[in-house]
């Protein structure tokens, strides 16, 4: 965690940064982020509390989703128990945040996430500008008090994400009514004001502010799935309302600097309401500034955007969601997924069908040989916890670590990232990413390399059928490795014997198997 304490002088701009994306290429990727590789997400909000998976604020207005169902089922009809009454529920009361970092550091993370909002639009701090916020309603609590102090009792450098520009045209949905059944045609409760709560627990609040819904419906409203290709506010999405992106400045600026966060994540194409305006550049601008100005001088801060040209991969952190790029990026990047729902969702924890530590670790390993991060979201229940197999997850993630971290942490890309059968294995991008899990599966044949000083690396992702590994690409005569090779370790295993030939460089594994041979690493000098 050195480099994160003191930044090298190519990482102090000359002078403030603008809203503008030439003045953003002058940005340096932080020496502490390049290290870190591996951050923990707790994209946890009010739409945990259902327990029944993401965009439940959305799906719950969504006539004969599975989501709409088990909202009638639990909570009511829509046009009487809204999304506001499910965040009234939402209590948070077995939350511990300073037990869940120290899980999280156990298992290796390096970075803390925490989401801010949702694009259910609640604040999950004392928001000045926005009333429906964590203080007022619901927990009744300062969430992102509460992470950031755990985070930083734990050592590691925090970050925020924000999701909330979309809300305007997210919860269109809210201005919906049945369209049959006893209710038919009577709406939801996405327009109500203040002066329908009188006598009900939100008595002096506007629902409509929260749902962000005073406007006209984007074009094909009506078709659920329009969402997705207008989320880059095109194909017909109404525009939001200057007031509407003004205030979303305000809040998220007001998130800066109350809470100082090193990282800062969006869920937009690129920035927020980019291309429309200029708030997403404003906030990146004044982020950076404000690091510069806390850090001496040294500029720490990160932002992750989607979607990103190879301009805009200069100025910003590119963010690829439950994805990889299939080669060595030229600028750090990152991997963002999670082992199950983004929003805890029983039916995962029921089924058991969280993605194991095999799968995490080997994406891991996979993502940082091609110069990036893996940002891992363990979802949270609404009353704070975790369950105990997302525990287990953790607890294999971390001995994992405790063996092989060397090949992970403060490394950097090698000439090549790898080599196997899966080293064209990923599948192209869609959109922002989601391409998870589409290639080929890795196996013993495959490879992959990062690069610490003279020390290169290797992980293993099996164990061969004869005991003894070959490394193609450290062949006698490799244009990749043409130097002699004086020792081949197998981390948590001592030193082993090889050999080098034409064909590659053959490494004899121990005969007592370390415990996760679905990754191991060897260090090779």
């Amino acid at each position: 965690m050195a480099s994160f304490l003191k930044m090298p002088a190519g990482n102090r701009p000359e002078r403030p940064f603008t809203a503008s994306w030439e003045s953003l290429a002058g940005y340096t990727f932080p020496a502490w982020y390049q290290d870190a590789k591996f951050g923990i997400w707790a994209h946890w909000g009010p739409q945990c509390e259902p327990e029944y998976g993401d965009w439940y604020a959305r799906g719950m207005y969504e006539e004969g989703s599975s989501q709409y169902k088990y909202h009638l089922q639990r909570y009511g009809h829509p046009s009487k128990v809204g999304f506001k009454d499910v965040i009234h529920q939402w209590k948070a009361d077995q939350w511990d945040p300073v037990y869940l970092l120290s899980l999280y550091k156990k298992a290796g993370a390096r970075y803390f996430f925490a989401l801010a909002n949702h694009h259910d639009n609640l604040d999950l701090w004392d928001s000045r500008y926005h009333s429906w916020n964590a203080l007022k309603v619901g927990p009744k609590k300062d969430i992102i008090g509460g992470w950031a102090h755990a985070a930083r009792q734990a050592g590691l450098p925090f970050g925020v994400s924000v999701h909330a520009a979309h809300a305007w045209t997210w919860y269109e949905v809210a201005q919906r009514a049945d369209k049959k059944g006893p209710l038919a045609g009577v709406p939801y409760d996405g327009k109500l004001t203040m002066n329908d709560g009188k006598g009900t627990w939100w008595e002096g609040m506007a629902p409509r502010l929260l749902y962000a819904q005073d406007h006209p419906l984007s074009a094909d409203s009506h078709d659920s799935s329009s969402i997705h290709r207008q989320w880059h506010w095109g194909n017909g999405a109404a525009p939001p309302s200057d007031a509407y992106c003004q205030n979303f400045l305000r809040r998220t600026i007001e998130l800066i600097d109350k809470y100082q966060p090193e990282l800062l994540y969006f869920d937009d194409t690129v920035l927020p309401f980019h291309p429309l305006n200029d708030i997403g550049l404003r906030i990146v601008a004044h982020h950076y500034n404000q690091s510069i100005q806390r850090n001496n001088g040294a500029l720490k801060a990160v932002v992750n955007g989607k979607i990103l040209d190879e301009m805009q991969r200069k100025c910003l952190v590119w963010d690829i969601e439950r994805g990889q790029s299939n080669e060595i990026e030229p600028h750090p990047w990152q991997t963002d997924t999670c082992i199950g729902s983004w929003h805890y969702d029983k039916r995962i924890y029921e089924g058991r069908r969280y993605k194991s530590a095999r799968t995490v670790i080997q994406t891991l390993v996979d993502v940082v040989s091609k110069n990036g991060n893996l940002l891992l979201s363990i979802p949270v229940k609404g009353n704070g916890t975790i369950d105990e197999q997302e525990i287990a997850v953790l607890d294999e993630i971390g001995r994992w670590m405790n063996v092989n971290q060397e090949g992970i942490f403060g490394t950097r890309p090698w000439k090549i990232f790898g080599e196997g059968p899966a080293i064209s294995g990923a599948a192209p991008l869609s959109a922002q990413g989601f391409n998870e899990g589409k290639g080929k599966p890795l196996g013993a044949e495959d490879v992959r390399f990062t690069v610490k000083g003279n020390v290169l690396y290797a992980t293993l992702f099996g164990w061969p059928d004869n005991g003894v590994a070959c490394i193609r690409s450290l062949a006698d005569g490799s244009m990749y490795r043409p130097e002699s090779i004086r020792s081949v370790e197998l981390l948590g295993g001592g030193a082993t014997a090889f050999r080098r030939d034409t064909k590659g460089l053959h490494i004899t594994l121990p005969e007592n198997r370390p415990l996760h041979t679905y990754a191991m690493t060897v260090r090779i000098r």
